[in-house]
């Protein structure tokens, strides 16, 4: 049974993530606020956290920076805001996905479940993808910028990958969706901008090996 550790200074939003959690058959522990959250991180082991930001003691992007100093665990932020600055800083962090309140319970947990999904599945072993400088290599799911290994979350390490592995082929958003994220985002595609946005970035001068494909999507070309 996976062990989710829910984050959130209202309680009933907590009880329904729970109520909801539980019905899928998962562990469900709580924490009022950030600062309880790293305690029971340093003394408990758990396979996925929902951390809502705007919380008192420590700010969920405080605890998310405290929690990933010592262990990596999947997680999900929740916020009551949409801003792009919230999304970008939270997968700087590396979080894996980031949800808006309101939220449905049900598009929650469709979330959760891919992510752990996708946090289980091994990669091929011993391959290395090198396009000039730019290095990924799939065993350790590690990616190097001429010889500099690159600032990835592990979300935008699949994106690339996937990317990558399908080289020279226009990929629509929706595909790249289903097969990154695993789930319909309903409409809200600006979590697959966002991270198109870092990963370029991150990959310095060779951002342009992700060519933008208008009204389509997106091709890798190295």
């Amino acid at each position: 049974m996976y062990k989710i550790l829910v984050v959130d200074d209202e309680e009933n939003i907590r009880s329904l993530i729970r109520k909801y959690a539980e019905f899928e058959g998962y562990g469900v522990e709580e924490a009022k606020d950030g600062m309880e959250a790293v305690e029971m991180c340093r003394s408990h082991d758990y396979d996925f956290i929902i951390m809502d930001i705007m919380m008192p003691e420590l700010d969920g992007f405080s605890a998310c920076g405290k929690i990933r100093e010592t262990k990596d665990i999947p997680m999900l932020m929740l916020s009551a805001r949409g801003e792009e600055y919230d999304r970008i800083h939270g997968f700087e962090l590396g979080i894996d996905d980031y949800v808006v309140k309101p939220f449905s319970p049900k598009e929650l947990m469709m979330r959760v479940n891919a992510i752990l999904q996708r946090s289980n599945r091994s990669g091929p072993e011993n391959e290395k993808m090198t396009f000039g400088g730019l290095v990924i290599d799939t065993s350790a799911m590690v990616v190097y910028v001429n010889g500099e290994k690159a600032e990835l979350s592990p979300k935008g390490y699949e994106l690339l990958y996937y990317l990558a592995k399908n080289k020279g082929i226009a990929l629509t958003r929706e595909k790249l969706i289903t097969e990154v994220w695993g789930y319909d985002f309903y409409g809200d595609d600006r979590t697959l901008d966002t991270h198109i946005k870092l990963l370029r970035s991150a990959l310095k001068e060779y951002r342009d090996c992700i060519v933008t494909l208008r009204g389509v999507g997106y091709r890798f070309e190295g």
